[in-house]
């Protein structure tokens, strides 16, 4: 008899809440603060008209989610997929509390989006979107409130339109106070030197201070990466200069292999005026999608969307280490089947932190009225990884327990002892 039952996928929102009352239940979280970081804060929905560039409307769903507040205003990424729903963003949102709290941040969590493919979109009408969007949130988005940051398929260009519109919404006297509103932004419009490689730079340290950990390191180390956007350039490129060899990179479009290795800035040139796709590129053949996990390499990075590794495909790695460049890219029962086989997860709340870290210095130095040059940024960001690296090594000795889990135990506890302290208003 043929078995015909299908696995399940389990949604971002399963996942995360199962990751937060596992760790619940293991540190023996205050009960009363269980019940409030279990829920959400704020979850808010917009719908708002948009004029086509043929003079037709579309109405566009737009949300943002803001978890919890405690250690500080609301910190997450706006991203524009078609796979954005309330749940996404619950997920995203409260993975943004762990992964703040996680590198001592005094932020909180947030995350949104609008459900659009832009590639369906023209650059003008895009603008007017994400204008018309950055509108409807009002005052839900705010410099000492919440501040959005580029995530999927946003970038340096649309942060510049949120942050001139929202000033527009401000007294002329007070706009200059209100420019750390986003993160992400162009160097030029008040962005960081080093924002724009810094979730790609913190997934390649965070790999360098594993290996060290066991008196290796990259030299000729294989690796893979599912998504070659902003993170998985970076982290490539970063890797392949320190002796890496990037052999295989897929994205929506292509799977491309090559085993003698796979030129970094030739794919990243190849991609610029294709709208990011690597399909076509000639330095590396085309393979099957289905091949790509189980590649024989040491390191894969998936770096584009959540749930890549599943029960369906897990048992198919061969790595040593999957570095977690996406939010929420393993799911419950592909963890499960990656430890059973002595996989190292580098989970995502502190593997791709480097860019809310990024994120922290450009809203501090606006926030501030100073200006960073790239050196100096670039070493306060791994200062920072470094140190939290650390503490999670310490977590996982003393504990006896895998990556994931030692992270989720600082992270959660670090808020916990915020609402200990402070006490809950009656």
């Amino acid at each position: 008899m043929i078995n015909t039952t299908k696995v399940i996928k389990q949604s971002m929102y399963e996942t995360v809440m199962n990751q937060f009352n596992n760790t619940a239940d293991m540190i023996d979280l205050n009960p009363n603060i269980r019940k409030i970081l279990g829920i959400t804060n704020n979850e808010i929905i917009v719908h708002f008209p948009v004029k086509m560039d043929n003079g037709k409307v579309e109405v566009f769903t737009g949300y943002r989610v803001q978890h919890n507040n405690a250690l500080g205003p609301y910190k997450g990424g706006l991203r524009y997929h078609d796979t954005v729903d309330i749940d996404a963003a619950k997920a995203l949102a409260m993975w943004m509390t762990w992964k703040t709290s996680l590198a001592g941040l005094p932020f909180g969590g947030a995350k949104g989006g609008i459900q659009i493919d832009p590639r369906n979109y023209s650059d003008s009408e895009l603008e007017r979107i994400t204008r018309r969007f950055t509108y409807a949130l009002g005052e839900n988005i705010g410099p000492e409130h919440d501040i959005p940051a580029p995530d999927v398929n946003t970038n340096p260009q649309t942060m510049a339109w949120i942050v001139d519109t929202y000033m527009s919404t401000i007294s002329s006297s007070e706009r200059s106070h209100n420019q750390h509103v986003v993160t992400g932004k162009p160097v030029g419009a008040g962005g960081l030197e080093g924002r724009d490689r810094a979730t790609g730079f913190g997934v390649y340290l965070s790999i360098k201070l594993l290996l060290e950990t066991e008196q290796q390191d990259l030299r000729d180390k294989r690796f893979i990466v599912q998504g070659f956007g902003n993170v998985g350039y970076w982290a490539s490129h970063f890797l392949s200069q320190d002796g890496a060899k990037l052999i295989a990179v897929q994205d929506a479009h292509a799977t491309v292999y090559n085993e003698d290795g796979i030129d970094t800035e030739a794919l990243a040139q190849h991609c610029e005026p294709r709208k990011g796709s690597i399909k076509g590129f000639d330095g590396a053949m085309e393979i099957d999608a289905d091949e790509f996990f189980g590649l024989d390499c040491d390191i894969v990075i998936p770096a584009a969307l959540g749930n890549q590794i599943t029960a369906e495909n897990a048992f198919k790695i061969k790595a040593s280490i999957v570095a977690e460049g996406a939010n929420g890219p393993t799911d419950k029962e592909g963890e499960k089947i990656l430890l059973q086989n002595g996989v190292k997860i580098i989970p995502d709340i502190f593997c791709n932190s480097g860019g809310v870290i990024g994120s922290y210095f450009e809203w501090l130095q606006n926030r501030n009225g100073e200006l960073w040059q790239l050196d100096e940024v670039m070493s306060k960001i791994q200062k920072k990884l470094t140190e939290n690296f650390h503490k999670i090594h310490n977590e996982v000795n003393k504990r006896e327990v895998d990556w994931r889990t030692a992270a989720f135990i600082l992270a959660i506890s670090r808020v916990e002892t915020a609402y200990k302290q402070r006490g809950i208003f009656p």
